[in-house]
């Protein structure tokens, strides 16, 4: 070999080692889990963001005029109901037992610290990724449970549950003067 097929080789290889490796191609499961991950880590920061003091919040307190919020959750009320709703949800596809103490959508009543709900809270999550690796195309519309609820429709339903809780609970937080960590400015 020549030194200029030397050169061009070595230039070849330096040029292929910079190129990032393609991606696989997406899947009906990773862009679940991918919607559950967004989900997740809002509602997370969101649960987070609350003091421990104040974990125990409902609006019922603030007596604003107009406002009918007697009997509404507490903010740790919550998130133990996402958390709860979420292993109800996604147990169904993944055929798990539920919890111990999980009997309703309040969640397990021993839970009254910010640091177990927030496990329950995280561990509830870690059950929907392992439910949308589940999911296939071949499966996908394949009822589960009990009733005649569709696999990607359970799945689908969990973050959107998760969702409507994170916005009450980013009310929350804001009635406590807590501007949202995603709604807070980027430091650059």
């Amino acid at each position: 070999m020549t030194a200029w097929g030397q050169t061009a080789k070595s230039a070849t290889t330096v040029a292929s080692q910079a190129q990032p490796s393609p991606q696989p191609a997406p899947t009906l499961a990773s862009m679940v889990d991918s919607e559950i991950s967004a989900v997740e880590k809002l509602v997370v920061d969101v649960a987070d963001a609350m003091p421990k003091d104040r974990f125990n919040f409902s609006p019922e307190s603030l007596n604003i005029p107009g406002g009918d919020y007697k009997g509404v959750r507490t903010f740790a009320m919550q998130v133990k109901h996402v958390a709860a709703s979420n292993y109800f949800i996604w147990s169904t596809i993944t055929g798990d037992k539920l919890p111990d103490g999980l009997k309703d959508g309040n969640g397990p009543a021993e839970l009254k610290t910010k640091a177990d709900i927030m496990k329950f809270l995280k561990d509830s999550f870690a059950q929907g990724h392992k439910a949308t690796a589940t999911l296939t195309v071949e499966n996908m519309l394949q009822p589960v449970g009990q009733g005649k609820s569709l696999r990607l429709h359970r799945a689908e339903f969990g973050v959107a549950h998760a969702f409507d809780h994170y916005g009450q609970m980013v009310e929350y937080l804001r009635m406590n003067g807590i501007v949202p960590p995603a709604s807070r400015a980027k430091s650059d």
